[in-house]
């Protein structure tokens, strides 16, 4: 058993986030905050932290990558045949986590999923390195497998029956939007009192601001 980890302590001292410089709308500030983490150069500043739920009431959670967002929300492809994907046809409400350590910030989002469609899933699957094509054939994503096997097997004859054309889209594989009923920045600050501001969108469709204690 370790205790001595107890001890490991760090004093989060980059910046500050306030009322008065966090800009108004949430995505504008997100759009901020991510082309910070671009221009840092951190590992993966697309990664984001998925919690889902399966029909039992056990939450799960995974990294996946941030591929688009804009006002409407924040999307993610996968296999709509996985394990999350069952958790999404049972229960759409999710929350994302952007873990950016390295600059002493998190930023959380709660809402709902639905599937993009078809023409935009097509557009970002075009746009993916042959590799990552044939990955989305290859894999029965969440399955049990006896080794890898049957991967590098599977990928082989991939290879072999698309060789001469374009890679079609799999109808097992899109993507799904996040649409965000809120929005948490949390920027630390010394003494573990940070910056938490919070955006809950209203009946009507706006952002209240509020700041959370940390």
């Amino acid at each position: 058993m370790r205790e001595d980890i107890a001890s490991i302590r760090k004093e989060y001292t980059q910046a500050e986030l306030t009322e008065q410089s966090v800009l108004k709308n949430p995505f504008e500030q997100f759009e901020k905050w991510f082309q910070q983490a671009l221009d840092s150069e951190i590992i993966e500043p697309t990664a984001m932290v998925l919690s889902t739920v399966n029909p039992e009431g056990q939450p799960f959670q995974r990294t996946v990558l941030l591929k688009t967002f804009n006002n409407d929300g924040f999307v993610f492809y996968t296999n709509y045949e996985s394990r999350k994907a069952d958790h999404l046809n049972h229960n759409p409400r999710v929350s994302l986590l952007f873990p950016w350590y390295s600059l002493e910030r998190q930023v959380t989002i709660t809402g709902h999923v639905e599937k993009v469609s078809t023409k935009e899933s097509l557009k970002y699957f075009l746009s993916r390195p042959k590799g990552s094509q044939l990955g989305a054939w290859v894999s029965n994503q969440s399955e049990v497998i006896s080794s890898r096997s049957i991967l590098e097997t599977k990928l082989a004859q991939m290879k072999q029956k698309f060789k001469d054309g374009k890679i079609p889209l799999p109808d097992h594989w899109g993507g799904y939007r996040v649409i965000p009923e809120s929005i948490e920045f949390w920027q630390g600050r010394k003494s573990r009192l940070h910056d938490r501001i919070y955006f809950q969108k209203d009946g009507k469709n706006s952002w209240n601001i509020s700041r959370l204690s940390p």
